[in-house]
């Protein structure tokens, strides 16, 4: 493999590592929940286009609806249960590890322990600058990068994005002036779930869907957010060009084992120098 195909496949990587990443930390950033549930999002929307593929819908069907299906989940999920629980972090913790388990769970009743393979949608090969590459790699990392600039858009130059970060300074002070702080939870969160969800069936065809494929990517995000900081979206950025970076590129010459040793351990220095994230901001007293 040349060194040039190994960067895109990096880059892949790493694009879909901070779309995972941005819907928790959205989710965190606005509402302070630790959503232990966030890599069974990403799985149900891989299992979405596992479901589209054997019903004979086909892939894009499933594409087009995991994003919904999982966003909605995620409304249901914050007004049912996450709703009453604000202000209380381990209770939230567990409550959505409980949600996890009962997914995960579902996912097994359903389709079974095995590993499940989705067929590329785009098989194809592009040529340029005098390397063949799949076309589908390259159409994942237009989506990742389309999302994330309308994430940064929607929550830095609208009036939503205002009142977002409005709710997150001070969310008795923006209930006072008029924002219902209740619909921005519970939009935030269904934005948030179906971010992941689309993360999960861009996924679906380059790895073995299998219930536990959440985990791979929910653990690397969340190390992602605690090296860039959770205080900033710009922190997602380098927090998962770091550690998706490094996870890729020591797996390519070591094994995926040694690749998950030394990313926690350069997690670990980095948590240990800048406790607040590289592009966080310090807790004032």
């Amino acid at each position: 493999m040349s060194a040039a195909v190994q960067i895109l496949n990096g880059l892949n990587y790493i694009l879909v590592l901070i779309l995972v990443a941005m819907g928790l930390v959205i989710i965190f950033g606005l509402m302070n929940v630790i959503n232990m549930a966030h890599g069974e999002f990403f799985l149900l929307g891989a299992y979405t286009v596992v479901l589209t593929s054997k019903m004979g819908l086909g892939f894009w069907v499933g594409f087009i609806f995991a994003p919904i299906l999982v966003g909605l989940l995620g409304a249901i999920l914050e007004a049912v249960l996450v709703r009453r629980l604000y202000h209380r972090i381990l209770d939230t913790i567990l409550a959505t590890w409980g949600v996890s388990i009962v997914i995960k769970q579902g996912i097994i009743l359903t389709f079974g322990p095995e590993g499940l393979m989705v067929k590329p949608p785009m098989p194809e090969m592009v040529t340029f600058a005098g390397i063949s590459y799949p076309s589908y790699r390259l159409f994942i990392m237009g989506v990742a990068l389309f999302v994330i600039a309308a994430t940064f858009y929607l929550f830095l130059k609208t009036d939503f994005g205002l009142g977002a970060r409005a709710v997150i300074a001070n969310p008795n002070m923006a209930a006072s002036l008029g924002i219902n702080t209740r619909r921005m939870y519970l939009t935030t969160f269904s934005l948030g779930s179906a971010i992941a969800g689309l993360a999960g069936a861009t996924m679906a065809p380059l790895m073995s869907c299998d219930p536990h494929m959440g985990l791979g990517f929910f653990i690397p995000a969340f190390l992602a957010i605690l090296v860039g900081g959770a205080s900033s979206l710009g922190g997602i950025l380098v927090g998962g060009g770091v550690i998706g970076g490094a996870q890729n590129a020591i797996s390519s010459v070591y094994s995926p084992v040694v690749a998950q040793i030394v990313v926690f351990s350069l997690a670990i220095i980095i948590i240990r120098m800048r406790p607040e994230g590289i592009l966080g901001r310090k807790a004032r007293d």
